[in-house]
């Protein structure tokens, strides 16, 4: 897959993420077919599975059925590859070193990182900072830049947001859907908060025990 020059570029490329009788644990069959750049809300009852199919997209568990991209199936595809094309961004987010800039390696430029960091309301300073004086927000938002910096084809996102007041859910909010529309990148956005999904959000699919529904979204104004 053709990976843009930058970070802040437009690309031409928008991909297309499917998934086919996908069935995990007690959930399933879920069939679902986007492309970018879309985002798709995703929502449901507390303890219905949407962290849990978020997590089988991202082949993080285990799953049956098929999941592709661009036409090239998840299976035939090492974990690690999949993993850097298809990128999950949970709401607590893990953090492995001990400063913010040991997880910022990429292919971008030092400029482009600090620009993508000041739309999340940060300056490069931030770089330099401990990750043990980061609180959650500040990690959702960060968690954001080490993923758009390794360019996805396609985001997972879980809850993003939730952390956050509304300043800086909006920035997080205008980064994502900045990046998505210059990459043509699906969005697939699990979120409890229905404003939200109004907002940002193309479609809305609800997740049941047995099946994926789409249904009609507000049409509010949109972020």
């Amino acid at each position: 897959m053709t990976e843009p020059h930058s970070i802040l570029s437009f690309s031409d490329q928008k991909f297309h993420f499917s998934i086919s009788e996908l069935i995990f644990g007690d959930n399933g069959p879920y069939t679902l077919s986007c492309s970018g750049p879309e985002i798709v809300g995703i929502s449901g009852i507390s303890g219905i599975g949407k962290t849990l199919f978020l997590r089988a997209l991202a082949d993080l568990d285990s799953h049956r059925g098929q999941v592709t991209l661009d036409g090239q199936n998840c299976s035939d595809v090492s974990a690690p590859v999949w993993r850097s094309r298809v990128a999950l961004i949970p709401a607590e987010s893990r953090w492995w070193y001990h400063d913010v800039k040991s997880h910022m390696t990429s292919a971008c430029s030092s400029d482009e990182l600090v620009v993508l960091l000041e739309s999340l309301g940060f300056d490069g300073d931030v770089l330099n900072w401990q990750v043990s004086r980061l609180s959650t927000g500040e990690k959702q938002r960060l968690s954001v830049a080490r993923a758009l910096i390794r360019w996805p084809s396609v985001l997972l996102l879980d809850e993003l947001g939730s952390s956050l007041d509304k300043e800086n859910c909006d920035l997080l909010e205008t980064a994502v859907k900045k990046f998505q529309r210059r990459y043509g990148s699906p969005v697939l956005w699990v979120s409890h908060d229905q404003e939200q999904i109004d907002r940002i959000c193309d479609r809305l699919v609800v997740i049941y025990r047995d099946r994926l529904e789409e249904q009609q979204l507000f049409e509010g104004d949109k972020a």
